[in-house]
């Protein structure tokens, strides 16, 4: 066959300059593993199958994303996590291309794949078997043949064993495995912000894909979607795996972060704001895009490839003042959350100390552990006892009910049962975000848990734990509705 095919419709003219050539039709070739072709390659000539009358865009991620994934099948990388905004040909190089193109040498690999819809896993099942029974790739590499009796939707296989399988999140998984085990868009986009949504797609993966290698040796693990949360499959992943993943980073915008990968691969941008794909995605349709997401915090999500914007989302972290020595303080009360159990997932019991000062008011300290109900007690007690604030503030629910019970009862600690009112979490700090914003909130220069402090406000309310924001806005909220200020107490 000559470098350029012969091809109909309305991509012939692209495909007639074409430089790379393909496999001779009358070839005995079985599977080299080698490929004759790019990856990269192999997406444009398969174009007009996959796309028919739509014209090809090039740009310079394509080429990242499929040097990673030839990477996976040469098994250079065994764990890839993709990460980019929707609609930059992530499903169409990853699910549809990559696994017809990994065939024309490794016929025999079996493919996994999965979505949160069954549907949109089947219309890629269907895409790359579009591509196998092509003319096009029938000509070029005939070794690949479809069984006939394993030709279905949601499964296929061709003679040499390889197949290409595909289902839905905590859908059918029984018996089934692969060589390449690959998530694409685990999660539902309008479901990502439930903790139990989320929470199904985290077990999903951890407790069923995990099993799903032929060989966990020689098979790769793929996972490739925009962000959504900031506890959502890939902030599990580098959270849980992070040092065993390869994590390609490609945010619609360039923030100045080069994202390097063990490929060599750079972010080639350099300048701040500068687009990913702006053959695609110029500026004037980035921009309509990003002023239809519902809030900030989708649009850094989805677009940016960080569940929060930049500097926070509900809270800025400039707007938080930064102090060195302290004021007098008109009241220092201690604020707690207490959380029901302490084993390894359940959430934090959170104490911070607040001063009041003429100014605004002052986080002095921030204690956050799993305790069980005895040592919390006890760990009251004693920060009393060692802090003497004028009044112990604990939320009258859950935990908190009979530690207030008892410390009321058994103790001199001065407890103020505190009753939760203005909704849920994020709306409640919502209501203070005024305060802060205005410049009233001070935290200090330095504290040994001030940048954990500072990373759950930045991405609050997409952060996997909420507890010291919680408590932060009981503490503004304890000191806007209890008016009459005491004496100044001096803490120079």
């Amino acid at each position: 066959m000559s470098k350029s095919l012969k091809v109909n419709g309305l991509m012939g003219n692209l495909l007639m300059n074409l430089k790379d050539s393909v496999p001779s039709a009358g070839s005995d070739f079985m599977g080299t593993g080698k490929p004759d072709m790019s990856l990269r390659e192999f997406i444009k000539q398969s174009w007009h199958v996959i796309e028919p009358g739509r014209t090809y865009v090039e740009g310079w991620h394509i080429g990242a994303i499929v040097e990673h994934l030839e990477a996976v099948s040469t098994g250079e990388i065994k764990r890839l996590l993709i990460n980019m905004p929707p609609r930059h040909m992530k499903s169409l190089s990853v699910s549809v291309c990559w696994p017809a193109w990994e065939w024309t040498f490794n016929p025999w690999i079996q493919f996994f794949f999965s979505s949160y819809s069954a549907t949109l896993s089947v219309r890629d099942n269907m895409k790359t078997r579009e591509i196998v029974t092509s003319p096009w790739y029938k000509e070029a590499w005939p070794h690949v043949e479809l069984k006939r009796d394993q030709n279905a939707k949601d499964k296929f296989e061709n003679k040499a064993g390889g197949f290409r399988f595909s289902t839905s999140v905590g859908g059918r998984a029984t018996g089934e495995g692969g060589d390449r085990i690959v998530a694409d868009d685990p999660h539902n986009m309008s479901e990502v912000k439930s903790d139990a949504k989320r929470k199904e797609v985290l077990d999903w993966w951890d407790n069923t894909m995990q099993t799903r290698l032929n060989d966990p040796k020689t098979g790769a693990f793929v996972v490739v979607m925009q962000r959504g949360h900031q506890q959502d499959l890939s902030g599990h992943i580098l959270e849980k795996s992070g040092a065993d993943y390869v994590h390609l980073c490609l945010p619609a915008r360039y923030e100045g972060n080069k994202f390097h990968t063990v490929l060599g691969f750079d972010d080639p941008r350099t300048e701040e704001g500068e687009l990913l794909w702006p053959e695609r995605f110029d500026e004037v349709t980035l921009s309509a895009i990003e002023e239809s997401f519902s809030s900030k915090s989708e649009a850094a999500g989805q677009l940016q490839q960080r569940p929060s914007p930049a500097g926070g989302a509900i809270f800025k972290l400039d707007w938080f003042k930064s102090y060195t020595k302290l004021p007098k303080f008109y009241r220092i009360v201690e604020h707690w959350d207490t959380a029901q159990k302490a084993n390894v997932s359940s959430a934090y019991s959170c104490g911070q100390i607040w001063g009041e000062a003429h100014n605004g008011y002052y986080l002095l300290d921030v204690i956050r552990k799993r305790m069980e109900y005895p040592e919390l007690k006890r760990t009251i007690k004693t920060r009393y006892a060692v802090n003497r604030p004028d009044v112990v503030v604990i939320e009258d629910k859950s935990s908190g009910i009979s530690v207030i019970q008892d410390l009321q009862e058994s103790t001199t600690v001065p407890v103020v049962a505190w009753a939760v009112t203005g909704g849920d979490k994020e709306n409640r700090a919502k209501a203070v975000a005024d305060t802060i914003e205005s410049g009233n909130v001070w935290l200090p220069e330095s504290a040994e848990w001030l940048a954990d402090f500072l990373d759950e406000i930045e991405h609050f309310p997409g952060s996997k734990f909420k507890d010291q924001v919680d408590v932060m806005t009981q503490a503004i909220e304890y000191f806007k509705r209890r008016g009459g200020l005491t004496e100044g107490r001096d803490m120079s």
